[in-house]
């Protein structure tokens, strides 16, 4: 993966926007920084291996630009999720990197939340993703919200696309190949595969596409 900084200015970068925002602590947090940047990096690049994205490739190659917010957004949930995994002491460095996340490009994605290995979002601004299960190639755009009900948090099947404003919440299954349309509220409501939904939890609508709708779209 070709990358906009090289692995050192990245690091200090993110050092230093860490240390801006919050603190850091060099002498005890650099080796596992370190470390889970390179595990990150190496989530992202299989991710945007992934995407049609004209923004995600340079000159043929995948490629990583630190201040395109759509890849910083994805990488910080990376990196963030790697120094939890990696650390045995735990301390509260994967919790400022999250919120640096949230900072920077005002996602709400928490490092303990497990996303796929490829996922994608475009415009990640005020959306919230919570503790559902969600399938490979899910997306999102802005103002997005995925959340619990009573407890209950959805399961989302693979290739869902959540399109701006749309919301899951609580005990829903929504199945592969599905598309939320912009503003579509679901609540415990059970979504078939190949189809596109509207509408709110009071009334939504369904529509049942051919799989080459998804395939090609």
């Amino acid at each position: 993966m070709k990358l906009e900084l090289s692995k050192d200015d990245l690091t200090a970068l993110i050092i230093k926007q860490l240390d801006s925002l919050f603190i850091f602590n060099k002498n005890s947090e650099l080796a596992t920084l370190t470390e889970s940047i390179t595990v990150a990096l190496e989530c992202c690049d299989y991710c945007f291996t992934h995407t049609s994205n004209k923004y995600y490739r340079k000159g043929g190659e995948v490629y990583f630009n630190p201040f395109h917010s759509g890849q910083y957004s994805i990488f910080l949930y990376f990196l963030a999720r790697a120094v939890f995994n990696i650390e045995k002491e735990k301390s509260t460095l994967p919790d400022r990197i999250y919120y640096l996340n949230k900072c920077l490009n005002g996602l709400d994605l928490y490092y303990e939340v497990k996303m796929p290995k490829i996922f994608f979002l475009d415009h990640p601004v005020g959306s919230v993703l919570g503790r559902a299960v969600y399938g490979e190639r899910f997306s999102f755009g802005q103002n997005c919200t995925v959340g619990n009900n009573k407890g209950l948090y959805p399961t989302l099947g693979s290739n869902v696309r959540m399109m701006s404003g749309s919301k899951i919440l609580g005990n829903c299954l929504i199945g592969d190949n599905v598309i939320i349309s912009a503003n579509t509220y679901i609540k415990d409501t059970d979504i078939p595969e190949f189809s596109i939904v509207f509408g709110n939890d009071q009334g939504v609508t369904i529509k049942q596409k051919p799989k080459a709708y998804f395939t090609n779209s």
